[in-house]
């Protein structure tokens, strides 16, 4: 992976318009093989044998690519695939085609209260990567973990590798207050870190 620091800026994204989605994934999916270790890396933080049948939410899923993963890791997997870009969900369909299946996509907004609602659930294991940072701010993530905890199976678990240019510790607090019964950070490379949380109440 690229290096970065502390310094990293978030630039607009433009994630409604078709010819700019078309234009980063472009210069994105360069990236995949760099990428492709780092969630395979989280995904080995799971408890769960390959042959298992989960039903998996992927939290801001983009175009596919840690789905993509999810169904290398569990190839019986059912996920649900949430984006707030109708294109990059498109090019999630386009890219997922042989799986779709075992797939469903949910256009919504995380920062719309009824989004948990539109997802469904319940969930074996919710996922995300280099998403949620997009949010910008942080009560706005911690209210995406609330709703996470919350749309999780008993002893479901949440993985979510990101970039934590602030540090990972008031994240990992944030878990903890939203239920969460363990969080922890197993792996981190300033500013990326991969985060694991079970629900381990009712």
């Amino acid at each position: 992976m690229p290096a970065e620091t502390k310094d990293f800026a978030m630039f607009p994204h433009d994630w409604h318009s078709t010819d700019y989605v078309a234009e980063w994934i472009t210069r994105d999916a360069a990236r995949d093989p760099e990428r492709r270790p780092l969630l395979r890396k989280m995904l080995s933080f799971t408890p769960f044998p390959r042959d298992a049948e989960l039903d998996v939410l992927d939290v801001g899923a983009g175009y596919g690519a840690v789905s993509e993963e999810v169904l290398h890791a569990f190839p019986a997997a059912r996920l649900t695939l949430q984006d707030y870009s109708q294109p990059m969900l498109d090019r999630a369909r386009q890219r997922l085609a042989d799986q779709s299946d075992q797939l469903r996509y949910v256009l919504c907004d995380l920062v719309d209260p009824s989004w948990p609602k539109r997802v469904g659930g319940p969930f074996d294991l919710a996922v995300s990567a280099i998403a949620l940072h997009n949010l910008r701010d942080p009560e706005k993530i911690f209210a995406c973990y609330r709703a996470i905890h919350d749309l999780l199976e008993p002893k479901g678990l949440f993985l979510n590798c990101d970039r934590f240019v602030e540090g990972v510790e008031p994240h990992l607090a944030a878990l903890r207050e939203a239920g969460f019964g363990r969080a922890e950070c197993p792996w981190r490379e300033s500013p990326r870190a991969i985060v694991v949380a079970t629900r381990t109440g009712g």
